[in-house]
């Protein structure tokens, strides 16, 4: 059965996307045990498989990265899910990728803000403009009372539409520079950079950054002093080491001892509890259980058997 990304955005909303992610770690699942990404390089880009499993279902997702696609007809980031029983290991459905990846992007963000982000936090900076920005608006508003966002994009065009759409959803927005980041209580980097976007002294202490933008360890939306000063909450510590360059180089240079990598999970479960007298630092890269998680959410749905 082929669902589509119409049929995804309908039958799971962020907030349940969100907390489908929750139900998962709370229930013991432990990332640092899940599938690796494997890459392929292409003459055009790049192929990614994520393969994951549970009790209920396995699967994989087959993405392809084509930059020269950008600005184009066609998306940068493509690809198809395929979902089987985990106990017959037969065919349950294919997902579109692209839908999906745009849901379960910001929704493992939006449940990184839920348990890091300090009691009022209202007012967001967001670097980006492209579907990923887009869709951590709906996660912040899920998770937060947002009173404010502050779009920051290279594009002054497509900041601009977000803007608009920010407010036709009833949100105060404007259109700001890097400034935006010394009064956010929550800082978004959704972006293609490969550099950091903003000098990381200009972050508040109570605040959070969430940076999602890589999966490359030579790439980093944050620099290094924000590493330094700041609690930092990764998906597993095996995934942040191989592939998120904002905790990579940083790694490198001494700034951070990998010890001293959060979990989400223990931040999720309890375990841990970031204080909020310094940042907390954020960094995703996505992993195979999360797509996993999210796609058998939307088959259940789909399909009625939950």
């Amino acid at each position: 059965m082929w669902i589509s990304g119409a049929e995804i955005e309908a039958c799971l909303p962020m907030a349940a996307a969100i907390d489908v992610l929750e139900r998962a770690l709370l229930a013991g699942l432990d990332p640092e045990q899940d599938g690796p990404r494997t890459r392929l390089a292409t003459p055009a880009g790049m192929l990614l498989q994520m393969p994951s499993a549970d009790e209920r279902y396995c699967g994989s997702k087959l993405v392809t990265s084509c930059p020269v696609n950008a600005g184009g007809d066609r998306p940068v980031i493509q690809g198809v899910y395929v979902l089987f029983d985990g106990a017959t290991m037969s065919p349950v459905a294919v997902l579109d990728g692209t839908a999906l990846t745009s849901l379960r992007t910001p929704a493992v963000s939006g449940l990184a803000v839920r348990h890091l982000a300090a009691p009022g936090a209202t007012r967001v900076a967001l670097f980006g403009a492209g579907v990923q920005a887009a869709g951590h608006v709906d996660a912040m508003r899920a998770v937060l009372d947002v009173e404010h966002i502050d779009v920051v994009g290279r594009n002054p065009a497509r900041a601009s539409l977000l803007v608009e759409r920010i407010r036709a959803a009833g949100v105060s927005a404007t259109v700001a520079g890097v400034e935006a980041v010394a009064a956010a209580d929550v800082v978004v980097c959704a972006t293609a950079a490969s550099t950091p976007l903003f000098d990381g002294a200009l972050v508040a202490d109570h605040a959070v950054v969430v940076a999602i933008g890589s999966h490359d360890p030579t790439a980093r939306e944050v620099d290094t002093a924000l590493v330094r000063r700041s609690s930092v909450v990764v998906e597993s510590r095996r995934s942040a080491l191989a592939e998120a360059g904002d905790v990579v180089i940083p790694v490198g240079e001494g700034a951070i001892d990998p010890a001293n990598l959060t979990p989400l999970a223990d931040a999720v479960r309890g375990g841990v509890a970031p204080p909020h007298d310094r940042p907390r630092l954020f960094k995703g890269t996505g992993m195979p259980w999360e797509d996993l998680a999210t796609a058998g959410a939307i088959a259940d749905r789909v399909l009625g058997t939950r």
